[in-house]
């Protein structure tokens, strides 16, 4: 269906009719000029993200609900690592005329499946018309206890550094949906030169659509087109009675990140290349690609793990926890930002990971 046929508010009343307000904090939600939420006895956090259309995502092999699931998720991802509780979602779109009403209807799905995942309200936003492609800009609003905040600038000398899940997963992903991509168009022109009927790369062409042969490949391509939060990461430190130092997001890359907290805490640090925690099928593509597993893994990026300083007195209850791992300490400042490497070599860390205003990212 066109979205000229339903129109602005249309569109608007068939996306949202089936939410459902679900936090004591959200008073009213879509319907109104504005959203009205109430937090009285907490902290208020705020954060934004805006995806553009061929800088951020690439609509030739993420499909709109994925989209939508990846975009919020990636927003939930950031209250996460500040400590705080996801509680509300504002979504605006720019779309172009080449999407359809039932495009917009499996990218509000996958918004839902991620709000759904962690008991979010989606409470207003924008449409609006592009002749660029694309754009999307999420706000996600959440809470904390003013005490249990946590910045980026709170880690200490001696301070433990953790990561959650595994890195360099999603780059690979990454790789692994261009170099496809770069077959597809491939076998397009061959398609059109000599119609074959059949790829080369373990695909078929039906229809002119190169399928390509992903097995073995899941976890990686999970991890770039269907980013998970680590909200159970959070769950478990509070479990554990463990406050974070500092704590961010890993989506620039470990390197990028790390530096970050250094730098605003105005310390040092030295992790360790052979604690980087790295799954099994990373480690195998990343040798398919002729790539630095290290290099993967620390400048890679879109892990959304989380990346977190604790005191050494917590040592015990972090070396207990679930999909954490252990990979360094916090020095002093003038010691630099240090990585070393399984042959007890030291090299300084560079912030190598994805620069949004950078000519090469």
């Amino acid at each position: 269906m066109d979205i000229a046929n339903l129109g602005e508010f249309g569109l608007i009343d068939r996306l949202t009719k089936d939410f459902e307000i679900k936090n004591k904090s959200t008073k009213y939600g879509v319907g109104d000029d504005c959203a009205v939420l109430s937090y009285p006895d907490s902290e208020v956090l705020v954060t934004t993200d805006m995806l553009m259309e061929g800088v951020h995502f690439d609509l030739t092999y993420i499909s709109m609900q994925q989209l939508g699931y990846k975009a919020a998720m990636v927003n939930i991802s950031d209250i996460f690592a500040m400590n705080g509780t996801p509680r509300q979602l504002i979504v605006s779109i720019a779309l172009s005329k080449r999407f359809t009403v039932e495009d917009m209807d499996a990218f509000y799905e996958g918004l839902r499946k991620a709000c759904e995942k962690w008991n979010i309200d989606i409470v207003g936003g924008d449409t609006t018309s592009s002749y660029t492609g694309l754009a999307i800009s999420i706000t996600c609003i959440g809470e904390a206890r003013k005490e249990e905040v946590v910045y980026r600038n709170g880690a200490r000398e001696t301070d433990l550094i953790c990561v959650s899940g595994d890195l360099g997963a999603a780059y690979m992903g990454l790789q692994i949906l261009e170099r496809e991509k770069a077959v597809y168009y491939q076998m397009l022109e061959e398609e059109r030169k000599k119609n074959a009927g059949r790829s080369p790369y373990g695909g078929e062409t039906e229809g002119g659509f190169f399928q390509p042969d992903f097995a073995g490949k899941e976890y990686l391509l999970e991890r770039q087109l269907q980013p998970e939060a680590r909200g159970d990461i959070i769950k478990q430190l509070r479990e554990a009675g463990i406050r974070p130092t500092a704590m961010m997001d890993i989506s620039d890359g470990l390197s990028s990140e790390l530096i970050h907290i250094c730098k605003q805490s105005h310390c040092g640090c030295r992790i360790f290349e052979k604690n980087i925690p790295i799954d099994y099928q990373t480690a195998v593509t990343c040798e398919e690609f002729n790539m630095n597993l290290t290099t993967a893994a620390l400048n890679g990026g879109e892990d959304y793990e989380l990346l977190f300083t604790v005191p050494i007195g917590d040592h015990e209850k972090i070396s207990n926890m679930e999909n954490v791992r252990l990979i360094g300490h916090i020095t002093k400042q003038e010691l630099g930002c240090m990585l070393v490497t399984r042959d007890d070599q030291e090299f300084a860390l560079k912030a190598q990971g994805w620069e949004p205003l950078s000519r090469n990212s």
